[in-house]
């Protein structure tokens, strides 16, 4: 129903309101309405935040963000965890009606007396508004100039537009045929939910011993706990672990995926459940529960969370084969189907079936969760989330987030957009994404607007920039300069990112040409590395990653994702963005240029919006390279020359940014 304002189209709004739009703790988002009425009268209108108390949040005037548009928006930025409402407040602005009136009216001599009565009449009314420390005194001394006979026309008029009187009015507006929408739901959650960067590493693998001849000995949690140190170092603030749990032995597939292993090969991660247990238990060769706590604890001392796979799904030796066969598909024949997502096979794992028992897969589901819940797992890395019916996932994730708001889901989900959108408004606070698709700079312009839109209101992106599924073949091909570019674009363009262990070390070998599959993948085989000697020969991207990861914590414009601008280039294998926040010293500005081509040195000029960067057009301002400490004065057309392997970009401030340390990220 129409109210007396028409209020429409309110944004964000996340399945026509039924799911509540997202946000963290200090993040700033728009809210936008149309606002009308009839007649030329004027109208304004507000937004209306409530706390999860239902306490209303401090006021947000709205503007027109166009002249004529009759689309009205204000920034709203909720400062405390919890379940919030927003609402848009229009109303008739008798005051600058008369304003408008009056500036016309009173100059051409129209009506003189009577429009000067009826403006002190108007500011006499809203005075009562106005506290009397904010400003009351200005708005009465407006209404004894308005009534001065004694004095022009002109005079009276424009002591009634003076600014004192007209901010104390902006401030305390009179209100007239208040419309409000319906409250909207807005969940808000914290800072990792939207901004952090992901490590991913095989326990199994940190030292690991592998010599030809003798068979393989795992790594273990204890072992890997070594590894957490150089983690931290480079600022990662998540230590993400593939599954943890036994692995089965029926059609275990040995290195590169073949169907024949040896009788010492290791087998898949993924393919969970042996006479050891299911998604409850822990491998033996990694260690016991208090080996897995001790390298939480590690973690959480290096100032790290732990995140842990949830795959569900199981080897032939699950226990739950026996146990609950209603939750497996039976083919004819009797035998259970094994998962295939063609042209791959996986013989080692069986889906889950869940329309014989949706009930018990939930509760059997939260209870796993909630028992790595209790040894300090709050963030679960879900795999193929995509394959499971979305309502299990929204009765699961509701069920943990309903009485621990802290519990991050990630969902592993490379598939169709409604998919993956719909999993992201039923709760999953994040999402894999197409990022390692999206190589030029068309496709990464197009991809990070549609991200940063209204998609950002419910689903946030986590830009891995490889998997141990996913090798590229701008990977494969680009070397060294591939790796430290792909890596620039994901810790700049998205608040989440990651990298899986060998990035660093460029590991870029396919199991063959056309493949997206790593040459013997860590998923088949224990693979140890030689961290120290990479280091020492300089064979490694770490001290990129670790300024990466440095300069991200460093400002807050590289904390978001809904403000992101693409500046004009002349080369289209040079990109252009800008990013900008509010920070704790002011506004924060960031701008990368980065050489899409790892096999050439690029030049081109770089047109830069000025306005957009807080600068106007005929501005120039000095700005430091983040990456080099060196010091450039840019104005609105900018040479850059970018050489592969020596300077893949340029990531450049050019507004005040916040002490190193930066802000909360927990």
């Amino acid at each position: 129903m129409i109210g007396r304002i028409p209020v429409l189209d309110v944004r964000p709004q996340v399945d026509c309101g039924r799911r509540p739009a997202k946000a963290v703790t200090g993040e700033t988002f728009q809210v936008t309405a149309t606002v009308f009425r009839e007649g030329h009268d004027a109208v304004a209108a507000n937004v209306v935040l409530r706390d999860p108390s239902g306490r209303p949040g401090p006021w947000s005037p709205m503007r027109e963000l166009a002249p004529g548009s009759d689309r009205w928006g204000a920034d709203v930025t909720p400062d405390a965890e919890g379940r919030w409402t927003y609402a848009v407040e229009a109303w008739s602005d008798p005051v600058a009606t008369w304003r408008h009136h009056a500036q016309i009216k009173i100059p051409a001599g129209i009506d003189t007396e009577l429009v000067l009565a009826e403006g002190a009449a108007l500011y006499e009314r809203a005075a009562a508004g106005v506290p009397k420390r904010d400003g009351r005194e200005a708005v009465l001394a407006a209404v004894d100039a308005l009534r001065d006979e004694s004095r022009p026309a002109a005079a009276r008029l424009a002591a009634a537009l003076a600014p004192d009187a007209g901010a104390a009015l902006t401030r305390h507006p009179l209100r007239e045929l208040i419309t409000a929408s319906r409250p909207l739901p807005l969940i808000v959650e914290r800072r990792r939910a939207l901004f952090g960067s992901w490590y991913e590493l095989f326990p199994r693998s940190e030292g690991a011993v592998v010599a030809e001849g003798r068979p393989p000995v795992s790594g273990t949690f204890r072992t890997a706990a070594e590894r957490l140190p150089a983690v931290a170092a480079m600022g990662f603030d998540v230590v993400y672990l593939p599954p943890v749990h036994p692995i089965g032995t029926t059609h275990r597939k040995g290195p590169n995926n073949t169907l024949s292993p040896g009788a010492h090969d290791v087998g898949v991660p993924w393919a969970i459940g042996s006479a050891d247990g299911g998604h409850d238990a822990l491998h033996p060769d990694l260690g016991t529960f208090d080996d897995f706590d001790h390298f939480v604890e590690t973690a959480r001392a290096l100032r790290m969370e732990v995140a842990l796979d949830f795959a569900l799904q199981c080897s032939p030796d699950h226990p739950w084969v026996e146990k609950h066969p209603e939750w497996f598909h039976h083919r004819a024949d009797g035998s259970i189907a094994y998962a295939e997502n063609p042209p791959k096979k996986y013989q080692d794992i069986y889906p889950v079936a869940f329309d014989q028992d949706l009930r018990g897969l939930v509760n059997e589901t939260v209870r796993i969760m909630r028992f790595w819940m209790d040894h300090g797992v709050r963030i679960f890395r879900v795999d193929n989330p995509h394959t499971k019916p979305v309502v299990f996932w929204e009765k699961v994730i509701t069920d943990i987030n309903r009485s621990d708001p802290d519990v991050i889901f990630l969902a592993e989900a490379f598939t169709r957009p409604a998919m993956m959108h719909t999993l992201a408004a039923v709760g999953f606070q994040q999402s894999y994404t197409y990022f390692t698709w999206r190589n030029t700079k068309q496709e990464l312009a197009e991809y990070l607007t549609e991200l940063s839109g209204d998609a950002a209101s419910y689903m946030r992106p986590n830009f891995f920039v490889n998997t141990p599924d996913i090798l590229h073949a701008y990977l494969q091909h680009g070397g060294r300069p591939a790796f430290e570019v792909r890596a620039v674009l994901a810790a700049t363009l998205s608040p989440s990112w990651g990298v899986y262990a060998g990035y660093e070390l460029c590991e870029n070998a396919p199991v063959r040409d056309g493949s997206e599959e790593y040459l013997d993948s860590e998923k088949y085989q224990l693979r140890p590395r030689d961290w120290e000697s990479a280091e020492r020969e300089g064979r490694t991207i770490t001290p990129l990653i670790t300024a990466l990861n440095r300069i991200r914590r460093r400002h807050p414009a590289l904390q978001q994702l809904r403000d992101i601008h693409f500046h004009h280039t002349d080369n289209d294998s040079v990109i252009a963005y800008s990013k900008s926040a509010e920070g704790p010293s002011g506004p924060n500005t960031v701008l990368v240029v980065a050489n899409l081509d790892p096999h050439h040195t690029q030049e081109a000029t770089v047109s830069l919006d000025m306005p957009q960067l807080g600068l106007d057009w005929h501005e120039s301002a000095p700005v430091r390279d983040e990456l080099t400490g060196e010091t450039y004065h840019w104005g609105r057309a900018n040479y850059v020359r970018l050489e592969p392997g020596i300077t893949p970009a340029h990531i450049v401030v050019l507004r005040p940014s916040p002490p190193i340390g930066g802000s909360p990220t927990s």
